[in-house]
């Protein structure tokens, strides 16, 4: 234990056996860090050359070490070690023992500048980071930035928190800086002083992206000391830093994985390996919680019994079953690196019982990077990591299902992308994302999102037209089911938002069921009235038909007549039925807001307009006039419906023209009316419809009834038998 301990504090030369350190055999058999396993059962053929690149980097790492005067560029030693470094870096990464002598090297000024800036672009780490690399190396921000997620502890780089503010005075540097102190930013960070500091910097430099991000996150730590009105959400905070490190640490990891069996999606911190079956991003990492393995078993040691105190943050590595998360709920410490949440159900369930703006903002930053940076439509040459990137937005909207929520970052990442998207790539992903785009969004979202997907969903397939159509389904529920959560939630902030509002409610959701009213008319006549398209329309207004009853939404708007007529007319009774069961659903909720209106037991905001009422009565008449009365052609009133002259029909040359659409002659159900008369009449050789009729009549509609034609049933019974029995004595609409 004292050895392990001066091993640390003390420089000695490199032990390439330290149980600390990645073994460099193991490091070299593509990442098995346990010694006793670096043996492989059968080498590859290539093992002698492994073993000369092995020693050669052995040699050296020792040489840059043990390295005392100034060395020429010129000298033949140095640039045969260097070129080792920089191929096997390239090809595979570096293991962590190496990079304390890299960093001091290039710090000691033993080199010239072309030597120093060799070496730093060699800095590819194969697994994980050592923090002594990184306090070693205060100045080379960008690097640090990039490899911040495989930092495998970083509590002592917190600990140099101020060091690190005191470089905000440096113009080139501050927008960097910034970036650091965002990530490393904890509530104890957030001092009055350092507030001063920012607000001088900012009246110094003027309104800047980086400055903002950093005072809007001390804002949500202590807003009594940042008092400023800062923009909820900026579209980018900073700058990718990544530089040449980036593309080589993708590229080591693509490669690292493809010679590996064994996933290893998760590369930092506790996290379990996942299941062989499912590989996760080598592209996209999503990391893990950041705690040095053997630290947190010491911590966990030293502070059981305090493990439960109410005056010590509660870091989330500790974090083990739900019960701990109810008892330290209040003072859970979140990890640096915000996408571990998205694999954490206990953190997860933290966001759902709590609103903490802090997490929400640092989340929102990393996704909406992640997103923007991997897009593989958005960048080029990432068209080889679709698959990664797929599995990384399913994890996206797995966590969206899970809180029961969108992410604004997701919204801005479609409305950002949409335009540039062929309707393929990702395609289930992508229209998942867009049944979640928040309930806050703004108008501008006829011209981010529906105008785009309108060009893509007329130039399209059936099949995508149809799933299409079921994203903008699900849409709308959610938008619902979030009116109906905060009905009543008058402290939830959203709920007050400009876009929120009842008022705001109803403009979109008005605006989203008549965007899909239009598209859905176009794409009839472009599929021909396709039966499977007609049924995903159908599916969006089963929900639209219920809004004010179901969800308590003062708005009901009818599907267009490109729609009710293509159903009313087509050849498939199962759409037919559909549409008999919206029509009853559309009636029983106007007639309730009608009662609602004239009793005025219940004070209304919005009122249903006469149009609504009208334009229902019109439907409905045709949807008598076709199934019952057989009188549809005379009685239509409908601007766009079927009304025509009877000498306009004799021309047609049908026979029994007024009988086409009733329930007994009508295409749709025409088979059914052919068994009934099989069943009804077995003698009879002919088919003669004209049996149906009478008592015969009323027992074809209960064996339609029989057959599962549910919705005719409801419809028949609610409104047809009330109409047929006025109809005597000049029937009257709702």
């Amino acid at each position: 234990m004292e050895e392990s301990q001066s091993s640390k504090t003390s420089k000695r030369p490199l032990q390439l056996r330290d149980t600390n350190q990645t073994d460099l055999s193991a490091w070299r058999k593509k990442g098995r860090t346990d010694p006793e396993n670096s043996v492989l059962d059968h080498q590859p053929p290539n093992d002698q050359k492994n073993d000369n690149e092995q020693d050669s980097l052995k040699e050296a790492f020792r040489y840059f070490e043990e390295v005392q005067d100034r060395v020429s560029l010129k000298n033949s030693i140095l640039q045969k070690h260097l070129t080792t470094v920089e191929s096997v870096a390239l090809q595979r990464g570096l293991p962590p023992e190496g990079f304390n002598v890299l960093l001091n090297v290039a710090l000691s000024g033993k080199f010239g500048d072309a030597v120093n800036t060799r070496i730093l672009k060699s800095l590819v780490p194969a697994s994980v980071v050592p923090e002594d690399s990184v306090v070693s190396s205060l100045l080379f921000l960008k690097w640090l930035i990039t490899v911040f997620d495989f930092i495998d502890h970083k509590e002592q780089l917190n600990a140099l928190y101020g060091f690190f503010f005191s470089f905000l005075q440096e113009e080139k540097m501050c927008p960097f800086v910034c970036h650091l102190l965002y990530l490393l930013t904890r509530k104890e960070n957030v001092k009055p002083f350092r507030v001063r500091r920012l607000l001088d910097l900012q009246a110094k430099m003027g309104t800047q992206s980086y400055l903002q991000a950093l005072l809007s996150l001390y804002k949500l730590f202590c807003p009594e000391l940042v008092t400023i009105t800062l923009p909820r959400k900026m579209k980018a905070y900073f700058r990718d830093p990544g530089g040449p490190w980036k593309a080589a640490i993708n590229t080591v990891r693509q490669r690292n994985q493809e010679n590996t069996q064994v996933s290893r999606p998760l590369f930092l911190g506790t996290a379990q390996p996942q299941s062989q079956k499912r590989k996760w991003n080598t592209q996209i990492s999503i990391p893990a919680s950041s705690t040095d393995k053997n630290n947190f078993e010491e911590d966990r040691e030293k502070k059981c019994v305090d493990l439960y105190s109410t005056n010590e943050s509660f870091p989330v590595e500790q974090l083990q079953t739900f019960s701990q998360l109810l008892q330290n709920i209040h003072r859970l410490e979140f990890p640096s690196q915000m996408g571990s949440v998205l694999t954490n159900p206990l953190l997860l369930h933290y966001m759902n019982c709590f609103k903490d703006e802090s997490v929400d903002l640092r989340l929102y930053y990393w996704m909406e990077q992640t997103l923007q940076q991997e897009c593989t439509w958005c960048v080029v040459d990432n068209s080889q990591y679709e698959e990664e990137f797929k599995n990384f937005l399913e994890t996206v909207y797995k966590t969206e299902c899970f809180l029961q929520e969108g992410f604004s970052s997701c919204e801005e990442f479609l409305y950002k992308s949409l335009p540039l998207w062929d309707g393929f790539c990702c395609r289930s992903q992508i229209l998942r994302f867009v049944s979640w785009i928040p309930l806050r969004s703004s108008s501008e979202i006829k011209s981010h999102l529906y105008n785009p997907l309108a060009q893509l969903f007329f130039t399209s397939s059936l099949y995508f037209k149809c799933s299409v159509l079921e994203s903008l389904k699900e849409l709308l529920q959610n938008w619902l089911n979030c009116q109906v959560t905060h009905l009543d939630s008058e402290s939830d902030s959203e709920v007050h938002s400009s876009n929120t509002t009842l008022s705001g409610l109803v403009n979109m959701v008005a605006e989203l069921i008549r965007f899909v009213g239009w598209i859905s008319t176009v794409a009839l006549r472009l599929e021909s009235n396709h039966t499977f398209l007609l049924h995903f329309i159908l599916d969006f207004y089963e929900t639209v038909c219920d809004m004010y009853l179901r969800y308590d939404l003062p708005l009901l708007i009818m599907p267009p007549p490109g729609v009710f007529y293509a159903v009313l007319l087509g050849m498939d009774s199962v759409n037919l039925n559909q549409l008999c069961y919206i029509m009853h659903r559309y009636r029983t909720n106007l007639v309730t807001a009608k009662e609602n209106e004239l009793s005025k037991k219940k004070t209304l905001q919005f009122k249903f307009s006469n149009q609504t009422y009208q334009e229902y009565n019109k439907y409905l008449t045709a949807m008598v006039g076709c199934l019952w009365t057989s009188n549809v052609f005379q009685k239509d009133t409908h601007p766009q419906g079927i009304a025509m002259d009877d000498e306009l029909l004799k021309k047609t040359a049908v026979p029994d023209f007024k009988n086409s659409f009733n329930i007994v002659c009508h295409p749709a159900l025409m088979s059914y009316a052919f068994f009934y008369l099989q069943q009804a009449f077995p003698d009879n050789t002919t088919v003669d419809f004209s049996l149906i009729k009478g008592k015969e009549w009323n027992r074809y509609l209960e064996y339609l009834y029989l057959k599962g034609l549910k919705g005719l049933k409801v419809f028949i019974e609610s409104s047809v038998n009330r109409i047929s029995q006025a109809s005597h004595s000049k029937s009257e609409n709702v």
